[in-house]
C-alpha cells in the first residue's frame, strides 16, 4: 500500500474510532449542503436583470402534484407544454398542462403596463402566477422562472430537488424592442439542428431577433430557384477549403418555424454590393467583365462587388429579395452594405438607391450596417453600427447624422459585443482585429450614450454578432458566445439603471452551473467569480 510520506499506517483501533466519529456526524455533515440546496435563489439573480423585484412571502415548492395552468388559448398552450418540457425530465414530475384547477404554476394574459414582451411572476406559498398581455410576454416571464430554479433542472435525467421559488414579484419589460445575435453560416457552414441548439440558447436570455448572415464571399447559403448556382456551386465551400453547404427552402423554414417557437424572428441578411464572390464566381454575368472569379476560401475581405452599372444586377437582386421576402414572415431583410471597398462610393450609392425600393416592394423593412448611412437610407430602415471605440470620428459624424433625421440604429460595436474577437492574446478560438474583449469590456457600456450625438430614441436595440472564421462547430459557437452573449442580452433587456458590473459579474457567475447543466462549453474568465465545480 502506497503511504504518504511523514504520515503512519492507521491500526483498525484508530479506524474504527474515525468510522464511530463519521456515523455520530453524518446528520450534521449532511445537513448544511441540503439547507444550501433547499434555499431557493433570490429573485433578483437573473440574466438578465429585471426591471423591478419585490422579494417576500413563502417560497413555492414544485412537487409530484403541481399542475401547469393555461388560459383556453393555443398560444398559450404552447407556452405551458414548452414549460412543462423544460421542467419534467429533471424533476421527474408529470406537470399536466391543463386549463382548469387552482394552484400550480399558472400562465396568464390579460391587460396591463406590460408591453409587446413583459409580464409580471407572482410566487408565494399557493403556486406562480405569470401575466402578460402577449404569448411572448410570457414566454419570457418562463425564462426568469426557470433561472429562479437549481441550475439542476436543465439536466435530462431526473435530479433531487427541491424545486422551489423565492417568494415575491418580479415586474419586467424589455429597455429595447430589438434585442438580437448573429450567425455567421457563410465563412463556415452550420447545420439546422445546430441553428436550433443556438436558438434555444438565446431564448434563455431573451433575444429576439436571429441574424442569420446568409451569403458572403466563402459560401452562399440559401436555395434561391431562379439562381440555382447560387447554392449549388456558390455554396460548396467555406473558410479552409471545406465542404460548405446551403439550406434549402425547406431546411430555411424549418428554422424560421422553430424560432417563432422561442419568440425569435429571423432576420436573413444578403450582403452587397461587396462581400459578393460567392455569388460572382456562380454567375460570370454579374461581373463588369463578365468573367467569373474562382471559389474563394480565405478570410480577406472587400475585394468583390456586384457590376453596379450592369441591368443583370438589379434583375438577380430582385429575383433573391423575392424569394427570400417570401420565405421570411419577419419584418426584416438585411442588405449588408459593408466594406464594399471594391465599389466606388459614386456606385455604392447608386446600388443602394436602386436596392432599398426593392426591399419595401417584398413588404420587408431594410437593415444594412452602417455604411447604408453614406448613401440614403430608406423611410424606416435600421443601420447596424459596428465600429470601434475612439476611431472613425468621420464616420461617427455620419451616423449620428443619419440617427438625427429619422434613422434607427441597431448596436453592435466590435470591440464591445463581436462575439468572434478574443477575450485575451492566449485565447485559441477568434480573431482580434479589434482588440481583445474580456467579459467585463463586453459588458460595461450604455447603449442609450454610446455614441456622441445620437439621440437615445434612435437606439432600437443591441446585436452581438459571431463572425465564423475561426469557428467550425457548436463547442466553438458557445465558448466565444459565453459568457459574452449574456451581457449583451442585459445590455438590451434591462433598463440603464440596473448594470453595474460588480452586481453583474455575481449573477453572470450563478449562470455557470446552468451551462454546465445544459452542455454548454464556455470560457470560465477569470474575470468572473464562478463557483467551484
Amino acid at each position: 500500500m502506497r503511504q504518504h510520506h511523514g504520515t503512519t499506517p492507521r491500526t483498525p483501533r484508530v479506524l474504527g474510532s474515525l468510522l464511530l466519529l463519521a456515523a455520530a456526524g453524518a446528520g450534521t455533515l449532511g445537513a448544511a449542503p441540503e439547507a444550501r440546496a433547499a434555499a431557493p435563489a433570490p429573485l433578483s439573480r437573473v440574466v438578465p436583470a429585471p426591471a423591478s423585484v419585490t422579494p417576500g412571502g413563502t417560497p413555492y415548492r414544485i412537487t409530484r402534484a403541481t399542475g401547469i395552468r393555461v388560459d383556453a388559448s393555443a398560444e398559450v398552450r404552447r407556452v405551458g407544454t414548452y414549460l412543462a418540457g423544460l421542467l419534467r425530465p429533471a424533476t421527474g414530475y408529470p406537470l399536466p398542462v391543463t386549463d382548469h384547477g387552482t394552484g400550480g404554476i399558472r400562465l396568464h394574459l390579460a391587460d396591463g403596463d406590460f408591453g409587446a414582451e413583459g409580464y409580471r411572476l407572482l410566487s408565494g406559498a399557493g403556486g406562480v402566477t405569470l401575466t402578460a398581455r402577449t404569448p411572448a410576454g410570457l414566454f419570457h416571464g418562463v425564462q426568469t422562472l426557470r433561472q429562479l430554479l437549481p441550475a439542476a433542472v436543465e439536466r435530462k435525467t431526473v435530479q433531487r430537488g427541491p424545486w422551489q421559488i423565492a417568494g415575491g414579484t418580479v415586474r419586467d419589460r424589455p429597455r429595447y424592442a430589438y434585442r438580437g445575435a448573429m450567425l455567421d453560416v457563410s465563412r463556415h457552414f452550420f447545420t439546422v439542428a445546430q441553428v436550433k441548439r443556438y436558438i434555444d440558447q438565446l431564448a434563455l436570455y431573451k433575444i429576439n431577433e436571429l441574424h442569420l448572415h446568409l451569403s458572403d464571399d466563402q459560401g452562399w447559403r440559401i436555395a434561391i430557384d431562379s439562381w440555382p448556382r447560387l447554392a449549388s456551386y456558390g455554396g460548396s465551400t467555406q473558410v479552409g477549403g471545406g465542404p460548405g453547404g446551403h439550406y434549402t427552402k425547406a431546411d430555411y423554414r424549418e428554422i424560421v418555424r422553430y424560432a417563432a417557437s422561442r419568440y425569435l424572428e429571423v432576420v436573413p441578411e444578403i450582403d452587397m454590393p461587396g462581400h459578393t464572390n460567392a455569388a460572382l464566381a456562380s454567375y460570370a454575368r454579374l461581373d463588369c467583365d463578365g468573367v467569373a472569379p474562382p471559389l474563394y476560401t480565405g478570410t480577406q475581405v472587400g475585394f468583390s462587388s456586384l457590376c453596379v452599372p450592369k441591368a443583370v444586377t438589379y434583375d438577380f437582386v430582385d429575383d433573391v429579395v423575392r424569394e427570400l421576402a417570401a420565405l421570411t414572415p419577419g419584418r426584416y431583410l438585411h442588405i449588408g452594405g459593408d466594406e464594399a471597398h471594391s465599389t466606388p462610393h459614386g456606385d455604392y450609392v447608386t446600388f443602394m438607391d436602386r436596392v432599398q425600393p426593392v426591399v419595401a416592394r417584398y413588404g420587408k423593412t431594410v437593415i444594412g450596417w452602417h455604411q447604408l448611412t453614406g448613401a440614403h437610407p430608406a423611410e424606416g430602415a435600421l443601420a447596424q453600427y459596428w465600429g470601434l471605440d475612439g476611431t472613425g470620428a468621420a464616420e461617427k459624424a455620419q451616423v449620428a447624422e443619419a440617427a438625427r433625421n429619422g434613422t434607427g440604429l441597431i448596436l453592435s460595436p466590435a470591440d464591445r459585443v463581436y462575439l468572434d474577437m478574443k477575450y485575451t492574446k492566449d485565447t485559441g478560438l477568434g480573431t482580434r482585429w479589434a482588440g481583445l474583449v474580456e467579459v467585463r469590456r463586453s459588458y460595461d457600456w450604455n447603449p442609450g450614450a454610446y455614441l456622441s450625438g445620437v439621440p437615445a430614441s434612435a437606439v432600437r436595440g443591441v446585436e452581438a454578432p459571431l463572425w465564423s472564421e475561426t469557428v467550425k462547430k457548436s463547442a466553438d459557437i458557445e465558448y466565444l458566445a459565453f459568457p459574452r452573449l449574456a451581457g449583451a442580452a442585459e445590455l438590451g433587456w434591462s433598463p440603464a439603471a440596473t448594470h453595474g458590473w460588480s452586481g453583474y459579474k455575481v449573477r453572470l457567475a450563478a449562470q455557470g452551473p446552468r451551462w454546465d447543466a445544459l452542455g454548454i462549453h464556455y470560457y470560465r474568465s477569470p474575470q468572473v467569480p464562478w463557483p467551484a465545480r
